[in-house]
């Protein structure tokens, strides 16, 4: 008699457990770096605007110098794993230097105060962020990039889910309701936010391994030399994405424009972690399937709705709703972009490739909040077009940026790598 096949979840199952450590380690770090890091970072706008009575416009300048800064080491750290050819201690090195800077927002009394703790959690995110991302493509074939990178951002965003729900806990403890964040909170939140920080610079220290390619790359490191074509008109197209994707800090000032409380905030971000974790796995598994161009198409098309949606809310519940469902453009895109950056570079140009694309994000990530702060709060005399105005302004050129990808750049489909080429 035939033996019964396997059905979808035991292959899934299957999938998942061949996966290697690496894959596992990276997933858990980035896991404990989302419960610290999201417990106290999602509210530094609140504690900007209700405690230090910064405006948007000075909201929009730390959170785009921070990513600025960040844009710049992933370009150098990327390319320098591509020189050694390592990665791991370039990663635990920027996550170290991230979790040295969080207890000082503990003091924080002044927006200068959070600026310079934001730039230096920024500087070791990027410092990690290209050599993580190499290591897991580096740990996996093609036939399952996407799942492996769906996987980690799925632990990414669950311990996003997490690090909102403690928060949201001590909120409700402290706030009693509050429709403002209060100093004392905040700063409870920040020492709490330590633990999980040191947590993940250990396990990804003592668990993670060299993958064992050793090839140096001879190339200059910021050199875009025997790049793939494709990949450069991938980089273009998410420039103009980028500008127009201002600061996650917007959404959570609107939300609070249009009614919700910190609390209410708080459960609003662990709906979109929860919807973003569910679903990060399954869609990055589905692009190994169907190809990432149209899981990356769709995701932005998706953002682009959204972002009209924020523009056309009128109370918080609905800002709540299209937050939630925001977590499908995040699902789709995120894990998929990686994954068919992989397919696109050959192995020892990885470092780099992941460093210009971390870097083509955050260097718009300071104009596109600068925008988004002027276009809502003005500046010098102007009064701004007003809260909707930065999401209008979002949602067209990411609908732009979906088409010009449909047009220009095919799908590089699994088997088809650089490395696998004759």
């Amino acid at each position: 008699m035939d033996e019964p096949k396997a059905g979808p979840s035991k292959g899934i199952l299957a999938s998942l457990r061949s996966l290697p450590i690496n894959v596992w380690v990276v997933t858990a770090t980035s896991f404990l770096t989302d419960v610290s890091s999201e417990m106290i970072f999602n509210l530094v706008p609140l504690f900007l605007a209700n405690v230090l009575h910064a405006g948007t416009a000075i909201i929009g300048l730390i959170d785009g110098l921070a990513e600025t800064t960040a844009s710049l080491m992933k370009m150098y750290a990327g390319g320098l794993s591509d020189k050694l050819g390592e990665r791991k201690w370039l990663t635990v090195l920027g996550y170290g230097i991230s979790t040295v800077s969080k207890p000082f927002l503990y003091i924080a009394n002044a927006w200068g105060w959070v600026l310079g703790v934001r730039v230096a959690d920024r500087f070791g995110k990027g410092v990690r962020t290209a050599p993580r991302d190499a290591l897991v493509a580096d740990s996996i074939d093609e036939k399952q990039r996407g799942l492996a990178f769906g996987m980690h951002r799925a632990g990414d965003t669950a311990g996003a889910f997490l690090g909102v729900m403690i928060a949201a806990l001590i909120v409700w403890l402290t706030e009693h309701g509050s429709a403002d964040l209060t100093r004392s909170t905040f700063q409870i939140l920040v020492l709490v936010s330590i633990v999980p920080a040191i947590l993940a610079v250990v396990v990804l220290a003592l668990g993670a391994k060299e993958t064992g390619i050793r090839k140096k790359s001879a190339i200059p490191v910021l050199s875009l030399k025997g790049m793939d074509t494709h990949f450069k008109l991938f980089m273009l197209v998410l420039v103009l994405f980028t500008l127009g994707n201002s600061s996650d800090a917007f959404i959570i000032l609107l939300g609070q424009n249009r009614g919700l409380n910190v609390f209410q905030i708080l459960l609003m971000l662990m709906t979109f972690n929860l919807i973003y974790s569910v679903l990060a796995g399954p869609l990055g598994a589905l692009s190994d399937k169907v190809g990432r161009r149209r899981l990356i198409i769709g995701g932005w098309i998706a953002y682009g709705l959204v972002y009209l949606g924020f523009a056309l809310s009128k109370t918080g519940w609905q800002i709540w709703t299209f937050f939630g469902l925001y977590g499908i453009y995040y699902a789709a895109a995120e894990g998929s972009a990686k994954a068919f950056i992989a397919d696109l570079v050959p192995a020892e140009r990885r470092g780099t490739a992941y460093g210009l694309y971390n870097a083509a994000i955050g260097l718009m990530a300071f104009p596109a909040s600068a925008i988004a702060g002027l276009l809502w709060q003005g500046a010098f005399g102007w009064h701004g077009l007003g809260p909707s105005a930065p999401f209008f302004f979002g949602a067209v050129l990411a609908l732009m940026a979906g088409l010009l990808f449909w047009r220009l750049i095919p799908d590089r489909q699994a088997g088809t790598s650089p490395e696998m080429k004759a």
